[in-house]
């Protein structure tokens, strides 16, 4: 397959072709997890693209070596470098130590990646594992005259740049709206947009881990992670850097900053963000208290891979609103979908023709701006073509290295695991719509009739605000 990747560049702020500094190799990096709670969806939607993003770049045959880090100390409630760690917060919630705060919550993290079929990025960094690589590059910097100490925390001086708000018209005031809490001012500050790099007496009281380092005992700011993680593990030049889009200011502004005055040159030539997901209140955050997790879903019967593919559904820079509704809608395309790769018959001849025309159109539209809708309407192309099962089977296969929605083997998964029938689905949801018709006129003792009825058939109903969910017993 020809290369001819191009997706939007938010530094350069249009969609530009791929270039790697390396021909055929990709250094590629992911911010990880803070790992104080549980991720919730909107959290793993940002994962979920940058799944497909890594995959596309191996079908495209790419030697990609992806570096993600877990912070496990540093980030603190704003963005900003104010409020409380958010470690410690999580652990005073849970009356545990911070380091048994980070491991529950990571091993829980990479449990709900693997359930939405994310690959486990080639290496996975804690920020606590690489304290002397902060104080090193922290060191250089004031060795350089980027940084200084205030108030016994160390500093990094922006005004030092040509050019710090790098992503778009941001100006000082930007600062004060761009992080995702309120920002107190710090008077150890020269200016509003200088970040800690180490904190030292100014947070001390609640922190559990902390440090010697040369500006005395204290821990790292969190924006200095990502910086020397990727540097350890993929060196002075990076291709790609990924993130949600609430990391491009102040996370990952500062991140080029200081790691462009620590090594002299241009860091990162890509920047990879997601948008958020929303509800019908807004974007979804772990700051408004209740929030959806993948865990949660599964409770309420939802597949994680029908929620893969609701991601895939929607362009990547675009806010995804979630509802039941469309989850159901997915639900029952993804059911069908499987059925029909799972009914497809393997053996037989291979038209390599037809093949490679269409692994040609779905690497088309996944170089086109990583356009996974369309690539899944070639999937659905593919299935409606005049042509041998073994070639669409094939095809399913190759497409499934991207897409991940375990294509060839769910449905016989779910029959294996007393799945459902399409037949009993039917008259399920036949059943379904004369109950509420019953309910509506007020005809309980036949909507009580139905539901005795299913449950003579082994199906239990449950009504929810969302409608009404069943299930097998």
């Amino acid at each position: 397959m020809e290369n001819k990747l191009q997706f939007y560049n938010t530094l350069t702020r249009k969609v530009e072709r791929f270039i790697p500094n390396t021909e055929g190799k990709v250094a590629m990096y992911t911010c990880g997890p803070t790992v104080y709670h549980f991720a919730h969806i909107g959290n793993l939607r940002s994962y979920i693209m940058q799944d497909v993003l890594e995959k596309t770049l191996r079908y495209l045959g790419y030697d990609v070596k992806r570096v993600m880090n877990i912070t496990d100390v540093g980030h603190l409630a704003s963005d900003a470098d104010t409020g409380a760690d958010k470690m410690v917060e999580g652990a005073k919630r849970e009356h545990k130590t911070v380091m048994e705060i980070a491991k529950f919550y990571t091993d829980a993290f990479f449990s709900d990646c693997a359930r939405l079929n994310l690959k486990r990025p080639d290496v996975v960094e804690p920020a606590t594992n690489c304290i002397q690589e902060f104080i090193g590059v922290i060191g250089k910097l004031m060795e350089n005259g980027f940084a200084y100490e205030g108030g016994g925390n160390i500093y990094f001086d922006t005004s030092k740049l040509k050019e710090y708000y790098v992503f778009s018209n941001q100006n000082e005031k930007d600062l004060l709206v761009g992080v995702r809490d309120d920002v107190d001012e710090d008077k150890n500050k020269r200016n509003k947009s200088d970040f800690v790099l180490w904190f030292t007496k100014s947070k001390f009281e609640d922190q559990e881990l902390k440090w010697e380092s040369p500006w005395g005992v204290g821990y790292p700011g969190w924006h200095i992670e990502c910086s020397c993680i990727s540097m350890k593990h993929l060196g002075e030049y990076m291709d790609i850097h990924c993130g949600g889009v609430d990391n491009i200011f102040p996370h990952h502004t500062n991140e080029i900053a200081q790691s462009e005055a620590c090594l002299g040159h241009k860091w990162c030539n890509y920047w990879f963000h997601v948008h958020h997901l929303t509800d019908k209140s807004g974007k979804m955050s772990k700051s408004k208290g209740d929030f959806l997790t993948l865990s949660l879903l599964e409770k309420k019967g939802y597949d994680p891979k029908v929620y893969r593919m609701f991601c895939l559904q929607s362009h990547y820079r675009k806010p995804l609103e979630f509802s039941y509704e469309v989850m159901d809608n997915t639900g029952a395309a993804y059911d069908k979908l499987v059925k029909r790769v799972g009914s497809l018959g393997k053996e037989g001849e291979i038209n390599e023709e037809k093949r490679n025309a269409y692994k040609e159109k779905f690497a088309a539209a996944l170089c086109d701006d990583l356009n996974t809708s369309m690539a899944l309407t070639v999937l659905y192309d593919m299935l409606k073509e005049d042509m041998s099962d073994a070639t669409k089977y094939a095809l399913a296969e190759s497409f499934d290295q991207v897409l991940s929605l375990d294509l060839t083997t769910a449905h016989a998964a779910k029959e294996s695991a007393g799945g459902v029938d399409a037949e009993l689905e039917s008259y399920v949801l036949e059943k379904i719509e004369e109950r509420k018709t019953a309910k509506k006129a007020k005809d309980f003792a036949k909507a009580d009739a139905i539901r005795s009825e299913l449950m003579e058939r082994g199906i239990i109903l449950e009504d929810t605000r969302e409608g009404v969910k069943w299930k097998k017993a």
